[in-house]
């Protein structure tokens, strides 16, 4: 494979500036002692392709006895995404998986029709100091989809497709690029890599996405003689051919796209759904507790607290 054509375009100097269709600074909060980035949903791009959300977490440095416990709750409508650069999580759900996650790992519950899940730092970790940053994303379903039953999946990463080329190293996470494909079972056109640029280096973007946009974790790239730093999203018109170079300390980006969902989408706390009456009907079921009745039930082994409906 080539990655960089020298003189075609698409090169950091042949694209136009007007080829970032969106630039997203992402908003901070903190979080229990950690940082939160959000890029998605921003005001002006509520997606993506089918990503709807789309959080960094971290980097924090936790002292000994501390952790991150995100107590059981609910989602319905889309996919949750976890990948991890540093640190760990315990995920259990209420499919009955109970997985831990490590770097480079992927963690791909689907939602559909109801699901709760809760992550929190496992306890080998919380006996010395620990750090956590990662990714998490949602994916939108396509309303085919919204009321199928929950799934779990766990990839690893030497399961997960692996390129490295002339400075650049991909580890694609979901979906199709580069002529690899990912495990992971899907169901709408997406991608979604990992990937690290050494100074310098250059990354052809997939051209094979009608949605495509990169997220800066860390470093710096250069797209039309313009430099963008950590933390950035940027969204870029369907159809250019794009290149994108590293600044002078390399790079760490999230690239992610795919097909555009038919119609938009509701978001209320932890739902997404292509109407307002289905969020209305999880709200009402959440709220009622009636755990492995309806809807929803509480994750196996993590069943002695919840999040409650916010009111």
């Amino acid at each position: 494979m080539s990655w960089n054509p020298a003189i075609e375009p698409g090169c950091p100097d042949k694209v136009g500036f007007d080829a970032i269709e969106t630039l997203i600074v992402p908003r901070s909060r903190d979080i229990g002692g950690f940082e939160v980035r959000r890029a998605l949903p921003a005001p002006k791009r509520q997606m993506v392709g089918p990503f709807i959300f789309f959080d960094q977490a971290g980097p924090a440095e936790l002292l000994i006895g501390q952790g991150i416990d995100v107590r059981p709750h609910p989602h319905i409508g889309l996919g949750t995404v976890t990948y991890l650069y540093r640190g760990d999580f315990h995920h259990r759900d209420s499919t009955g998986a109970d997985q831990i996650i490590r770097p480079g790992e992927l963690n791909w519950m689907v939602a559909g029709r109801g699901v709760s899940h809760s992550e929190r730092t496992t306890a080998a970790a919380r006996t010395g100091p620990n750090s956590l940053f990662g990714i998490q994303t949602w994916l939108a379903l396509p309303e085919s989809h919204e009321d199928m039953d929950p799934t779990f999946e766990h990839h690893g990463k030497e399961v997960l497709p692996f390129i490295e080329d002339q400075g650049v190293s991909v580890r694609l996470i979901l979906g199709n690029a580069y002529g690899e494909i990912a495990p992971a079972t899907l169901f709408s056109e997406t991608f979604y890599a990992d990937v690290t640029l050494e100074q310098r280096s250059r990354l052809p973007l997939p051209d094979n996405h009608e949605d495509r946009g990169i997220y800066i974790v860390e470093g710096s790239i250069s797209i039309a003689g313009r430099d963008y730093e950590a933390p950035q999203m940027m969204v870029f018109r369907p159809g250019d051919k794009i290149t994108v170079a590293a600044g002078s300390r390399g790079a760490r980006l999230m690239i992610l796209g795919g097909a555009t969902l038919a119609g938009p989408r509701y978001i209320w706390w932890n739902f997404v759904a292509s109407s307002k009456e289905r969020i209305e009907e999880a709200k009402d079921e959440w709220r009622a507790q009636n755990w492995g009745k309806g809807r929803f039930d509480l994750p196996i082994n993590d069943r002695d607290e919840h999040i409650p409906l916010p009111e």
